[in-house]
């Protein structure tokens, strides 16, 4: 498990009434770059109040087929940086229990859940809600939609993500958080 990042987003509006009494869980997941991916990291952030980025919970996992030179150069994360760590079924019962029956939140939330269905089999959220689409709503004709040109457009303070960059999951899930904070 890796550090999390120490900041509290900014105040914002609470969560709309729809959303109220509805447990959340953020999510960003990084692959091995295999057709399908294997997940090589993970970032679960619970929503069930305010939360602060203690709350985050990342882990490194080893897959059983090597992470590919091009997936590396996205994320950064290289075979050498996972060979000691658990595989998946070492790390599942511990991110199950904090998905389910939670809201699944995510950038490009379709990806991130075909991902952690293939992974978790039977694993079904109530309502998955994507900051892609939602930004994409909200701010329609941005020359660009990936996370990190809506944290730049939104102007996200990111300075809490010590450790942690760009396309790494704990980095990720956080900014993914502020960004949905920010389009409600």
């Amino acid at each position: 498990m890796t550090t999390p990042p120490t900041a509290a987003p900014p105040p914002a509006a609470p969560l709309p009434a729809v959303l109220e009494g509805h447990p959340l869980v953020v999510v960003d997941v990084e692959g091995n770059g295999g057709r399908p991916p294997q997940i090589v990291e993970i970032a679960v952030l619970p929503v069930d109040g305010p939360v602060t980025a203690h709350d985050l919970r990342s882990w490194l996992v080893r897959p059983s087929v090597p992470i590919t030179p091009f997936a590396r150069r996205i994320h950064g994360i290289g075979n050498d940086d996972v060979e000691r760590k658990p595989r998946w079924h070492g790390v599942s019962h511990e991110i199950q229990p904090v998905l389910t029956g939670r809201t699944l939140v995510a950038h490009n939330a379709g990806t991130e859940y075909r991902v952690l269905s293939a992974h978790l089999p039977g694993w079904q959220p109530p309502l998955v809600l994507d900051t892609l689409t939602l930004a994409k709503h909200v701010w329609p004709g941005l020359p660009g939609y990936g996370l990190d040109a809506l944290v730049a457009h939104a102007d996200l303070d990111t300075t809490g993500t010590d450790g942690q960059r760009p396309h790494r999951a704990g980095y990720d899930t956080w900014c993914a958080w502020l960004l949905f904070r920010t389009l409600l």
